[in-house]
């Protein structure tokens, strides 16, 4: 496993899923640029991630971003991995629903050195809504 791998690999599992937030400052470099949709209210830059990381381990204090499969090329990172926890507190304005979800994640993540300076993601939302029993198809 490359250095790069092995942090982003660090990112999934210290910051989002044990909620080191603060090495996020360690991990991406100070001109990070985030790519993704993000949800109202989330800032821009390396201030992106802490806030979604936050914002998931409050609504899921057993939230879990688990890496599935890792691909290189050169100084990107792509990964498959999944999503799950427990709906405890408010998401979204959404209130706990106390309900599970499990989806399907795709990050890619270029560096610069050591660091993270951009991101690409994609989750499926639609499918997490619907798991947490707040959306889906109209029926």
């Amino acid at each position: 496993m490359s250095d790069i791998q092995a942090v982003m690999r660090r990112i999934y599992g210290e910051v989002f899923s044990q909620g080191n937030v603060e090495l996020i400052d360690d991990l991406m470099h100070d001109e990070f640029v985030e790519h993704e949709e993000l949800p109202p209210g989330i800032p821009q830059g390396r201030e992106a991630p802490k806030a979604m990381a936050a914002m998931m381990l409050s609504a899921f204090p057993d939230f879990r971003a688990d890496v599935e499969e890792m691909l290189q090329d050169g100084n990107k990172v792509i990964a498959r991995a999944r999503f799950s926890g427990t709906h405890q507190g408010e998401f979204m304005g959404i209130p706990a629903t106390g309900n599970t979800f499990d989806i399907g994640v795709i990050d890619i993540i270029e560096f610069r050195g050591d660091k993270a300076i951009a991101h690409w993601g994609l989750m499926d939302t639609a499918k997490m809504m619907e798991q947490l029993g707040v959306g889906g198809p109209p029926g």
